[in-house]
């Protein structure tokens, strides 16, 4: 049973979660530099069985993409090439970051953790992660 991968791709950090091997549980794996993502994903691949990425797909509220859109297609091409076994899959990535900041603060983290950008995104990759193992389960 391979895991699922989710990935807040950005222009300057990219945040990723990992499901357990049952996929029922999202959990944070790393925040990276996003021109490391694909050496550290064909990496984690030799050493873990992947079964699918989750890429967050940047829009705007009224459903328009975003100006990060290019970038994370470019991306998606490239990791596509690096992984060709491994199916990339398109999920709504809107409202993650305001998530991820909420569940900061219920969490009781200070100002400061807070104000983390490499947290934010590993968490955001997590709540993508964690709502699409949900959808899949219904």
């Amino acid at each position: 049973m391979g895991r699922i991968i989710a990935i807040d791709y950005g222009k300057k950090r990219t945040g990723l979660a990992v499901s357990d091997p049952l996929k029922i549980i999202a959990g944070g794996l790393a925040t990276l530099s996003s021109h490391e993502v694909i050496s550290y994903l064909k990496n984690y691949a030799e050493k873990q069985e992947i079964e699918l990425f989750i890429l967050g797909e940047p829009r705007q509220m009224n459903y328009l993409p975003s100006e990060n859109m290019k970038r994370v297609e470019k991306f998606k091409e490239k990791l596509q090439k690096a992984i060709p076994s491994v199916e990339i899959k398109w999920v709504d990535e809107r409202f993650t970051s305001v998530l991820a900041h909420k569940a900061m603060i219920q969490g009781g983290l200070k100002k400061i953790q807070r104000q983390n950008k490499e947290l934010v995104d590993e968490l955001s990759a997590t709540i993508l992660l964690q709502t699409y193992l949900e959808t899949i389960r219904k």
